[in-house]
């Protein structure tokens, strides 16, 4: 079997076309995990997981197996440290304010109905204040080019996990740049929706009127299916609306129905 390092979510679900079973392939995903990298302030422990995986069966079964019903069927993702979800603390980055929710945030609810599955919370810029990505008592998170480098914030963590290839998608926010600085700095892409599209329920709040969740992929097609998926009015937020008919993502200029080429910076590029 391969490696699922620098897998896209179109290599997870090919993978799980050709038969590979989801408890296989996240297990051998957390074999790349290290309990050292400040990128993660918290991870999901085997209980928790294996929750996941018999909820994950459930939906599918549900659903009479099909996988069209399940878009992003089995594939894991993290979301940054101020997006709620039961089970783990909310931290903010900040350990004196840590709080434990008592439900998931809109957007993740919307991820696991959609069959993802969460791995774990990410580091970021105290309160998602700050577009550097050191501004953390969990530590500075590096560039994933070069450890001497910054990685951009606030959403350092959520870009960092991305770009390594540990998740092919994963949740940041975006106030003024805390979701593109990064990705942009990462070589992501780093989608920031317009006011409303994808719901804040659940989200601590750097400026209310301003904060967006945002999404980190590995390709442009990737993040369009992620928005697809979180996209869309909830009542208990005053600033969320109804995504329209067709989305713009689905231009046929963005979403292309070929091979998706990743973006051109090199591996290791010489500006440093």
């Amino acid at each position: 079997m391969p490696t699922t390092l620098g897998w896209t979510i179109a290599d997870w679900q090919q993978a799980y076309k050709d038969g590979a079973e989801p408890e296989a392939l996240i297990s051998k995903l957390l074999d790349y995990l290290d309990d050292n990298d400040n990128a993660w302030i918290a991870r999901l422990d085997d209980p928790a997981l294996n929750s996941a995986m018999v909820e994950l069966s459930e939906r599918l079964e549900s659903v009479d197996g099909d996988l069209g019903q399940l878009p992003l069927y089995g594939i894991p993702f993290a979301i940054k440290d101020n997006i709620d979800l039961a089970g783990l603390a909310t931290t903010a980055g900040c350990p004196a304010f840590a709080y434990q929710p008592e439900q998931d945030a809109a957007v993740v609810r919307k991820l696991k109905a959609a069959g993802a599955v969460l791995i774990g919370k990410t580091n970021l810029d105290q309160f998602a204040t700050g577009l550097v990505g050191t501004r953390s008592p969990y530590g500075a998170v590096s560039n994933s080019f070069n450890k001497k480098v910054i990685s951009g914030g606030s959403s350092s963590g959520s870009a960092s996990v991305v770009a390594r290839g540990l998740v092919p998608f994963s949740l940041g926010t975006d106030t003024a740049g805390s979701g593109r600085v990064p990705a942009g700095l990462n070589n992501l892409v780093g989608l920031k929706p317009t006011k409303g599209l994808f719901s804040i329920e659940g989200v601590v709040p750097a400026c209310r009127s301003l904060d967006c969740v945002s999404v980190f992929g590995l390709t442009i097609n990737d993040a369009a299916l992620v928005a697809d998926c979180i996209s869309g009015f909830e009542p208990a937020d005053a600033y969320s609306r109804k995504a329209p008919t067709a989305l713009p993502l689905d231009a046929p200029a963005i979403r292309r129905s070929g091979p998706v080429q990743r973006l051109a910076i090199p591996d290791n590029p010489g500006f440093w």
